[in-house]
């Protein structure tokens, strides 16, 4: 009787332990289609994002390029710079190789061991 029982215990663990490993698998699948839905998102906006600020930083280039010839005064064209760093970090998260830098740099999957508390 105990044996019957034994065996039947067993192939119920075995029945949850198959469940467990098919649902563990599905989720794992479903968190990387969510990660890479959010980075597609992510890029997406990035890119929505530099046409209307490219389209400023060209206008306010050109305006303040003109502002410094009329004035004879190079100062005025200083706020290009910052502008520009924000420009073409946008354009390298958009259309460049930026997600793929960083996740070639990752320290959380290259320096594993030292992160363990």
């Amino acid at each position: 009787m105990g044996f019957v029982v034994s065996k039947a215990m067993n192939d119920s663990l075995k029945g949850q332990q198959e469940f467990m490993r098919l649902q563990l698998e599905r989720q794992l699948i479903l968190q990387n289609l969510i990660r890479e839905r959010q980075t597609a998102m992510q890029i997406a906006w990035t890119r929505e994002f530099l046409k209307y600020f490219g389209t400023f930083f060209g206008l306010a280039a050109v305006v303040l390029t003109t502002g410094a010839i009329k004035r004879k005064n190079p100062a005025v064209l200083l706020p290009i710079l910052p502008l520009s760093f924000v420009f073409s970090y946008h354009y390298d998260v958009g259309y460049g190789t930026l997600l793929q830098r960083i996740r070639g740099k990752s320290v959380l999957f290259s320096h594993r061991t030292k992160l363990q508390v």
